[in-house]
C-alpha cells in the first residue's frame, strides 16, 4: 500500500486530535481493493492461492472442537459451496447494517452497507466468544448523506466542528463515545445544528479537500453537495449522528482475539473491523491480517468428513426463501427489524426498552423464516437479514447485561447512569452455549502494559453470568411467547465444489484487441507481450494496456509507463501518470526510468510534467538543477511540485528564487517548505521577504515557519506588529512565530492575542504560550485565564498546560 510521504521520504503523519500526530493519509485509498488484489494475482502468489469471487459464506464448519471449513453459496449462480480447510480466517468487516439511518434507506449507512454482520453471526454460531458488543459504533456524519463528514481529513487543513454560533464545542480529545455524547447534546440544544466549518479556508485548501473527499472517501459526495447547491467555499457542512453499528476496529465491539488473531475456537481467526482490537483502523487491520495468515498457514487441510448436520443447516438457511417465493420481501422484513433496533436498542438505553427489543427480535424469527426470494441475489439479501437479527439480539442482551453507563454515548443506560468500576471494570464476553442459549462472562481487565492515570487494573478470575433474562415490562394482560416457525419442507440441492462459474454474460461489440488483452492479463504477461498493445493504433487499446501493465507490474514497468507519458493521446498520458504515482513505492529507481521521466518534463501536458516531477522526487532520481529548471514552468501546479522536489534535495537557493513567484500558491508552498530544509542565513532572508509579502496567506505561512527555524529579534518585532493585521490567518501565524521568540517580547503580545475575536488566533496564542510556560510565570497566568475561553480547543490546550 502507498501511504503519503513528505519531501524527505518520511511518512507524512497528520495531527487530527489535540494529542499527537498519527493519522497517515493514503492517497490512493479509493483503489485499496485493486492494489491488494494485484498482489494476490502475482504469479508466485497464484501458484499457491485459489481465489473465488462472489461466494458468500454463511457458516463456519466445526468438528473435533476446531474450525474445519466453511459453507456458503455463489451469489451469481446460486450454487451451494462447501470448503474444507486447515484453518478459517474471518475478515468480513463491521456490522454496519444494524441501526436504520435517519433517511430510512436500508443501504444509506455510515459503514459499508454490504457489511451486515456476517462474521459476527458466523463466529457466534461456531462457538467463538465475542466481546464488547454493548460498546456500539456511533459516528458524526453529513446530515442526509451516508458518509462521514471527515473532520479527521479536514482538521489538518484548518477545518473544524462548530455549533450554529461558530464556536468549537468538542472538549473530548479523542474519537470516542464521550465525543459522540458531546455531539448529540450540542445538536439537541439551542446551539444546534452543528457543522464542519470549511468556508473560511483558502481556495488551495478547499481544492485539496475536494480532491480527497470526492474521490478517496466517497465518490458520490461531490454530487450530493452539488444537488443541494452547496459549495465548501460558501456553505459549511451540516453534521448529524449516525445510526448504531458494531465495529471492533473503530469502537470495541467484535470477536475476541489474542495477539495472533486467534479466536477462542481453535483454528478460527478474526481480523480487521470484525476483531475486537479497539481503534486499530486500517493499519491495524493490515497488521492483524498478517498475524492471522502467518499463524493459520501452519495447518494442513482437514481430512475428515465435513459435518453433514452443519451443512444441512447452512443449506436450509440459504435456500429456505425459495420455498415461498411470494413471501414477504427481504426489504420489508429488514426495515421492520432495523426499526426495532432504533426504537429499543439505540442509546440512550434502558432495561425496559432492551427487554422489549428482545421480544421483538424473537418475533422476527417468524417473519424471517417466511421471507421469499426467487434469485441468487435475493437469497443473499435474505441471508444477510438473519445476520442482522443475530447481531441485534447480541447487542440488546449485552447492553442489558452491563448494568452501568460507560463509553459516553456508546453505552448510556438511563436506568444505570453512572460508571461502576467496582463491579464493571470488566470485559463482557458472550458465546453460544451447547444448548443454544446466549451466555455471558465478565472478564476482569488485565494489567495495562503502559500505565494509565487513575486506572490500575489487576486482572483476576472471570465472573460467569450465564443467560441474561429480559426485565418484566408492564403490559395489558399476559404476554404469550411468540410462536417459533416450524421448518418448511426440504428442497434438495446438490452440495458441490465451487468450480462452476455460471453463465458468462459478455457484451457484444467489444474490440477483439481489447478482449485479447484482457485474456492476456490473466496470464501475468511479461513486458514483451504487452509492447504490441502499448503501440496499438487505438488509444483505447493503449490505455487498457497501460492499465494491464499497472495491474501486473512485470520487470521494466517503470520505463514503459514513463514512455507512455509521451503518448499522443491525452487519456493514455493521464492513465500513465496516475499509474506511476500509484506504483511509486514499488518501482525500482533505475536509470531508464529517470531518463523517461526527465524527457516527460518537456511535454505540453501539465499532468504529465507534474507526475514526472513527483515520481522523480519520490524515487530520488532527480537533482537540484533538474528541479530548479521546472520553476520556470508556465503552470502553477508544476511549479508547486518543483518546490516540493527542491525540498527533498535541500536546495535552499532555488527555493529563495521561488519566493518571488507570481503565484500565491507557490509562495505559500515555499514559505511552508522552508521549515523542512537546513536553516541558515538564506532561509532567514527568504522568510524576511515573505513576512512582508503582499498576500496574507503567504505572510501567515512565513510567520508560522519561524516557529521551526527560529524567530530572531527583528522578525519577532514584526510578528508583534502583525497582531494588528486585518487577516486572522496572519495574526494566527504571527502568534505561532512568537513561540520561538524571546519570552520577554512574546508573552505580553500573546497575552493580548488571547482577546482576539478569532478563535484560531486565540488557539495559536495558547499553543505559543505553552512553549514559554516552563520558564515564564506570565505565560502561566495567561494560560489560566484561557481555561474559561468560549472555544473548546483553546480551553483544552490551556488546561493541559497547567
Amino acid at each position: 500500500m502507498k501511504f503519503e510521504k513528505d519531501e524527505h521520504g518520511e511518512y507524512a503523519v497528520r495531527q487530527v486530535h489535540r494529542s499527537g500526530s498519527y493519522v497517515l493519509p493514503m492517497p490512493e485509498g479509493k483503489d485499496v481493493k485493486k492494489v491488494l488484489y494485484r498482489q494476490l494475482r502475482r504469479r508466485e502468489m497464484r501458484e499457491r492461492i485459489r481465489i473465488e469471487n462472489r461466494v458468500m459464506p454463511v457458516r463456519v464448519l466445526t468438528a473435533e472442537g476446531r474450525a474445519v471449513g466453511a459453507a456458503g453459496f455463489n451469489t451469481r449462480t446460486g450454487r451451494f459451496v462447501s470448503v474444507r480447510a486447515g484453518a478459517v480466517i474471518l475478515a468480513t468487516g463491521a456490522c454496519g447494517r444494524l441501526g436504520l439511518p435517519a433517511s430510512g434507506y436500508l443501504y444509506g449507512t455510515y459503514e459499508n452497507p454490504t457489511n451486515a454482520g456476517d462474521g459476527y453471526a458466523m463466529a457466534y454460531h461456531a462457538g467463538a466468544e465475542l466481546t464488547g458488543i454493548e460498546c456500539f459504533q456511533i459516528n458524526p456524519l453529513i446530515k442526509d448523506y451516508n458518509g462521514p463528514a471527515c473532520a479527521y481529513v479536514a482538521n489538518p487543513f484548518g477545518g473544524y466542528q462548530v455549533n450554529r454560533h461558530g464556536e468549537r464545542f468538542v472538549d473530548s480529545d479523542y474519537w470516542s463515545g464521550q465525543m459522540m455524547a458531546e455531539f448529540a447534546a450540542e445538536i439537541a440544544s439551542d446551539r444546534g445544528p452543528v457543522y464542519l466549518k470549511l468556508s473560511h479556508l483558502p481556495e488551495e485548501s478547499i481544492s485539496a479537500l475536494e480532491s480527497i473527499l470526492h474521490t478517496t472517501e466517497r465518490p458520490t459526495r461531490g454530487t450530493f453537495h452539488a444537488g443541494r447547491g452547496h459549495d465548501y467555499r460558501t456553505h459549511d457542512i451540516e453534521m448529524h449522528i449516525s445510526e448504531i453499528g458494531l465495529c471492533g476496529g473503530h469502537s470495541a465491539s467484535g470477536v475476541r482475539v489474542d495477539d495472533h488473531a486467534r479466536t477462542t475456537v481453535p483454528r478460527l481467526y478474526a481480523a480487521g473491523d470484525l476483531a475486537c482490537v479497539p481503534h486499530n483502523y486500517m493499519i491495524g487491520a493490515f497488521v492483524f491480517g498478517d498475524l492471522a495468515g502467518a499463524d493459520a498457514a501452519q495447518y494442513k487441510p482437514y481430512e475428515g468428513e465435513l459435518p453433514q448436520d452443519q451443512l444441512r443447516d447452512a443449506h436450509e438457511l440459504v435456500y429456505r426463501p425459495l420455498h415461498h417465493p411470494d413471501g414477504p420481501p427481504q426489504a420489508q422484513v429488514e426495515y421492520k427489524l432495523r426499526r426495532f433496533v432504533n426504537d429499543y436498542v439505540a442509546p440512550p438505553k434502558s432495561g425496559a426498552r432492551l427487554s422489549l427489543a428482545l421480544e421483538a427480535f424473537e418475533r422476527m424469527r417468524t417473519d424471517i423464516a417466511e421471507m421469499g426470494a426467487r434469485t441468487p441475489h435475493e437469497l443473499m439479501r435474505c441471508a444477510e437479514v438473519t445476520f442482522i437479527r443475530d447481531c441485534a439480539e447480541m447487542a440488546a442482551r449485552a447492553s442489558l447485561a452491563r448494568t452501568e453507563s460507560r463509553w459516553g454515548l456508546y453505552h448510556d443506560r438511563t436506568d444505570h447512569p453512572t460508571r461502576d468500576d467496582d463491579s464493571w471494570f470488566h470485559h463482557l464476553d458472550l458465546h453460544k452455549s451447547p444448548s443454544g442459549s446466549m451466555e455471558f462472562t465478565a472478564r476482569p481487565v488485565a494489567p495495562y502494559l503502559i500505565p494509565v492515570l487513575d486506572f490500575a487494573p489487576t486482572g483476576g478470575p472471570s465472573r460467569h453470568l450465564g443467560e441474561v433474562q429480559p426485565e418484566a415490562v408492564a403490559t395489558a394482560g399476559a404476554r404469550d411467547a411468540a410462536p417459533v416457525a416450524s421448518a418448511p419442507p426440504s428442497v434438495t440441492f446438490p452440495v458441490t465444489d465451487p468450480d462452476g462459474r455460471g453463465l458468462d454474460h459478455t457484451g457484444g461489440g467489444t474490440s477483439p484487441r481489447l478482449l485479447a488483452l484482457l485474456t492476456l492479463t490473466e496470464q501475468e504477461p511479461e513486458l514483451s507481450a504487452l509492447l504490441p498493445y502499448l503501440d496499438d493504433p487505438s488509444p483505447a487499446v493503449r490505455r487498457s494496456a497501460v492499465g494491464v501493465l499497472t495491474e501486473t507490474v512485470p520487470p521494466g514497468t517503470g520505463p514503459a509507463l514513463a514512455a507512455a507519458l509521451r503518448d499522443p493521446h491525452g487519456d493514455v498520458r493521464a492513465t500513465a501518470a496516475a499509474s506511476l504515482r500509484e506504483l511509486v513505492e514499488t518501482l525500482p529507481a533505475e536509470p531508464d526510468l529517470r531518463e523517461g521521466l526527465a524527457a516527460a518534463l518537456t511535454e505540453d501536458d501539465r499532468v504529465v510534467r507534474s507526475a514526472a516531477l513527483d515520481v522523480l522526487r519520490a524515487l530520488r532520481l532527480g537533482d537540484a538543477q533538474l528541479f530548479a529548471n521546472a520553476l520556470a514552468d508556465p503552470e502553477t501546479a508544476v511549479r508547486v511540485e518543483a518546490v516540493r522536489a527542491l525540498v527533498s534535495v535541500d536546495a535552499t537557493e532555488p527555493l529563495s528564487w521561488a519566493a518571488a513567484d507570481p503565484s500565491r500558491e507557490v509562495r505559500v508552498t515555499v514559505a511552508k517548505a522552508l521549515a523542512n530544509v537546513t536553516p541558515g542565513k538564506l532561509v532567514e532572508d527568504t522568510l524576511d521577504r515573505l513576512t512582508t509579502d503582499p498576500d496574507a496567506l503567504a505572510r501567515a505561512a512565513a510567520f508560522a515557519t519561524l516557529a521551526v527555524t527560529g524567530c530572531p529579534a527583528f522578525l519577532a518585532a514584526r510578528a508583534v506588529a502583525a497582531q494588528a493585521d486585518p487577516a486572522w490567518q496572519v495574526r494566527s501565524g504571527a502568534a505561532t512565530a512568537l513561540s520561538a521568540a524571546e519570552a520577554g517580547v512574546a508573552v505580553p503580545a500573546l497575552t493580548r492575542a488571547l482577546e482576539d475575536p478569532n478563535a484560531d488566533v486565540r488557539k495559536a496564542a495558547v499553543l505559543a504560550l505553552v512553549r514559554h510556560s516552563a520558564i515564564d510565570e506570565g505565560a502561566r497566568v495567561a494560560l489560566a485565564t484561557a481555561t474559561a475561553d468560549s472555544d473548546a480547543d483553546v480551553r483544552a490546550y490551556a488546561s493541559r498546560a497547567l
